[in-house]
């Protein structure tokens, strides 16, 4: 009996995220899957990526894809300003683990939500696709859109990008 008790407390038990803000929209990604936040570092443009793709960056020594999340959504690209900075994450990219780097406007907080606190996504008045939600996270008076990463950064989206972005060149 004590075992269904831990459960139970397990599942009631809130989740937290990361909030970051891009093009004037809180998001926000859960935070087991962010490995740290670094400032904006310089980018090297990869030929023939998705326009989404803006290139790669030396993470000590490591090459680090970098997506901006602003045109994977269809948003204009965002100015870099001083404080820009990349949110390091895993993905899961063909079943395997792939850090990523995306680029945030800002980061502005740890977020705790709970079951309760979590809706689905809207099935509209949203700038980002809903299939890249998991759901909207209810905070006080605001609510905070939660992106689904491994949807957004699937082989198959980054894929489409690039044939998308080959099609009208």
């Amino acid at each position: 009996m004590s075992t269904n008790t831990n459960t139970a407390t397990e599942v009631a038990r809130p989740a937290q995220y990361l909030g970051f803000s891009l093009a004037g929209e809180t998001y926000a990604i859960e935070l087991l899957r962010i490995r740290e936040i670094i400032e904006h570092v310089p980018i090297t443009r990869v030929p023939g990526m998705p326009l989404a793709v803006l290139g790669v960056i030396n993470l000590r020594g490591r090459v680090v894809p970098v997506v901006d999340l602003a045109v994977k959504m269809g948003l204009a690209p965002r100015p870099i300003t001083r404080w820009t900075c990349f949110v390091i994450v895993e993905a899961l990219l063909d079943g395997e683990r792939t850090t990523l780097g995306l680029l945030a406007d800002t980061v502005s907080e740890v977020i705790d939500l709970g079951p309760d606190d979590i809706e689905p996504p809207p099935a509209f008045g949203t700038r980002t696709p809903v299939e890249y939600l998991r759901g909207m996270g209810r905070q006080e008076q605001r609510f905070i859109l939660l992106l689904d990463l491994d949807r957004m950064l699937s082989t198959e989206e980054l894929l489409g990008l690039a044939a998308s972005s080959n099609e009208g060149a």
